[in-house]
């Protein structure tokens, strides 16, 4: 299209069309004010909706294991790699391609061990930056000049732009193109540039990034992964489980604070509370080891890798005892919160009660459990959910210390301003967990504060109520009720982050019995796998398209038991990440990444990440392989995704803009203020 046959696609617009929207027109004509502009913006985005769709990767289930998380960022899940592959496979070797992959992940620490061994640095430069040029053209192709121009470092935007659209096998311009490479060695920049090159070429591999929940959790640098969120160009969440308790425990949620230090203290992982969101635990440390001196607490114990160094038995044995005083508050805080709501039907929750103190046995419902530890020196059999006054005095501090942290405080406000309960993104339905429903396969209906909802309006009101926690001119009774929400969103029945008949940690850790133990699966995860009712909830959601699908995580899929995560016959899939290297036994792999880029849907299954260190040294990287899930015989265009839909909205509005200026209606105006 050029600006000779606009008119043509000019259609006729009416009177009272242009007078109804001329209020809409007005405000478009101060961006773009004239003729030419309307007819320049409209060209663009023509041709912009005929490039390919970017690259979208979707991760979920990170539990806070930043060192595998950004290395798939940066490896854009084995894509890079592929690129490098693609360009370079018939003429470098295997473990060239691998170095050369090596340093695009990692230029800083990969140039330093290269420094250290290489012989010819000045050789080393040219080559690699002429290879690095090369890629970096293949992974800017499917975008506007406009829009890598924007991702490109300041520093050298000008020179990057110059060798991105220039070629060394240009005649005319050979010369000009190597001169420029020999430019940035001699004058020393070679480092600098070689880091902002690598680093461009991470950013334009990913288009946009979806995390299906569970930032937080067990591993050691949930804070890290949601530092490097904050400053990453395009991304969005949907809360998990474990992201709607560190959200609560900043609201103030005591029940929540007190199930964030019980887990991360269960794996030991002090790191994420002290020294990322500087969380004193002095007072409960002082706390643990008074009340539990003569305690041995085996059954709370850390849960830690095989291997790990980090904690000594002092150590060891002190994470223990604190671990047995936040799990004992715990439950009599729960206790406090079952009996001020009692329309959430949890007081068979309430445990301690239970607990025959002089025969060292836990009776439910006529029946006795043997119980492996009966040592509680803050309950008075009495009245068992009492906190005693150190207690009481323990709880307020740790309070004030998640509410006075302002790196936690500022996270939770990208989890706010990133996320919610579910996204709708180019025919794909996001969540992380489940939504309820019926043993029929129908939505089911929940109660929250007294109005009853169902499916996408379940997953919308439970978005404003917790929105509502962090809104300084919520009333406080709505207020009160949003940060005890938190809660139920944590452990409730009808949860749609939680979907299970109860959560049985009291019974984990102080019944031998397993059976007690259980914890029942709600109907989504029984039915989930019927393409009917994952149509049904598509429908429900309003998604639309020939090719649509359901996106979960929350569930590891066992793959050593041949469980598959492609379910429904392709409608749904199950990429929880298994991150977490607690779950790797479980799956028998470390996770999965979808990839879903202008050719169709890949899943990505990944083996377990040894180690950054190991990466920069030897060139190793995660192994993944790569399953074809759908793939189209022709190439997604941006005009066939959410955002081509958004582009020939506004192509309408221009036109009718365009419209306006040639029929009088508005004036045109001689500044050039036009976004393009």
């Amino acid at each position: 299209m050029n600006k000779r046959n606009i008119n043509t696609m000019t259609q006729i617009y009416s009177y009272e069309k242009i007078r109804n929207d001329m209020r809409l027109l007005e405000l478009l004509s101060q961006s773009v004010p004239n003729i030419g502009a309307a007819c320049t913006e409209i060209i663009n985005l023509e041709a912009i909706l005929n490039l390919p769709k970017g690259t979208e990767h979707f991760l979920a289930d990170i539990h806070g294991e930043y060192e595998a998380f950004q290395h798939i960022l940066k490896n854009a899940s084995g894509n890079i790699k592929r690129k490098v592959n693609e360009i370079f496979g018939t003429t470098m070797r295997e473990s060239e391609i691998r170095q050369l992959c090596s340093l695009i992940y990692y230029p800083e620490q990969k140039l330093q061990y290269i420094k250290n061994s290489e012989t010819n640095l000045n050789d080393f430069y040219n080559i690699t930056l002429h290879q690095l040029v090369s890629v970096c053209q293949s992974v800017s192709s499917k975008y506007t000049r406009s829009k890598v121009r924007k991702a490109l470092p300041k520093e050298f935007a000008y020179i990057i732009e110059e060798l991105l659209h220039e070629s060394p096998q240009d005649y005319n311009k050979q010369a000009y193109f190597n001169r420029i490479i020999e430019t940035i060695v001699s004058t020393g920049r070679a480092d600098e540039f070689i880091c902002a090159i690598c680093n461009l070429i991470q950013r334009l591999s990913i288009d946009q990034l979806h995390i299906l929940g569970d930032i937080f959790d067990r591993g050691p640098g949930a804070h890290i992964i949601m530092d490097t969120l904050c400053n990453y160009h395009n991304f969005d969440i949907q809360w998990g489980n474990h992201d709607a308790l560190w959200m609560g425990a900043a609201a103030g949620n005591d029940c929540c604070i007190a199930n964030v230090l019980r887990l991360t203290l269960r794996y030991g992982n002090l790191a994420t509370l002290e020294d990322g969101y500087g969380i004193n635990l002095v007072p409960l440390a002082t706390f643990a080891m008074e009340t539990y001196a003569d305690d041995p607490c085996h059954y709370f114990g850390p849960q830690l890798d095989k291997d790990d160094t980090r904690h000594n038995q002092k150590a060891r044995r002190l994470i223990a005892q604190m671990h047995k005083a936040i799990s004992i508050i715990q439950f009599k805080l729960e206790a406090a919160m079952i009996d001020s709501r009692p329309e959430w039907h949890m007081k068979e929750r309430k445990q301690l009660e239970h607990i025959d103190f002089e025969r060292k046995v836990f009776v439910r419902d006529g029946k006795e459990y043997a119980m492996r530890d009966c040592y509680f020196p803050t309950i008075d059999p009495k009245s068992p959910y009492k906190l005693t006054p150190e207690e009481q005095e323990l709880v307020n501090k740790l309070h004030h210390s998640f509410s006075v942290s302002d790196k936690l405080n500022k996270h939770i406000q990208c989890l706010f301003s990133h996320g919610c309960m579910y996204g709708i993104f180019n025919s794909n339905l996001l969540f992380h967990a489940s939504v309820p429903l019926n043993a029929d396969g129908s939505l089911k209906e929940v109660d929250i504060n007294g109005e009853k909802v169902k499916g996408r309006a379940l997953l919308d009101k439970i978005g404003l109520v917790l929105r509502s926690a962090f809104n300084s001119d919520t009333e406080p009774k709505e207020r009160k009720f949003a940060v005890d929400y938190f809660w139920y969103l944590w452990c409730g029945v009808d949860s749609p982050l939680f979907d299970k008949s109860k959560m049985t940690t009291f019974e984990r850790y102080f019944l031998e019995d397993k059976t007690t133990h259980t914890e029942e699966k709600g109907y989504y995860y029984r039915l989930r796998d019927d393409e009917k009712v994952c149509d049904m909830i598509l429908d429900s959601f309003g998604v639309t398209g020939q090719h649509r699908h359901i996106i979960n995580g929350h569930v590891p899929v066992r793959v050593g038991r041949g469980e598959t995560p492609i379910k429904a016959n392709g409608k749904l899939m199950v990429i929880d990440g298994g991150f977490a290297k607690a779950y790797h036994n479980t799956t028998g792999i470390a996770g999965y990444t979808l990839v879903f880029h202008s050719r169709g849907f890949q899943l990505v299954q990944h083996e377990p990440f040894t180690s950054a260190e190991e990466a920069i040294k030897n060139g190793t990287d995660i192994v993944s392989t790569t399953q074809i899930v759908e793939m189209s015989t022709q190439r997604m265009m941006v005009r066939d995704t959410d955002k081509g839909a958004e582009l020939e909205s506004q192509i309408e509005e221009l036109k009718e803009l365009l419209y306006a200026y040639r029929h009088g209606f508005i004036k045109e105006s001689t500044k050039n203020k036009f976004r393009y």
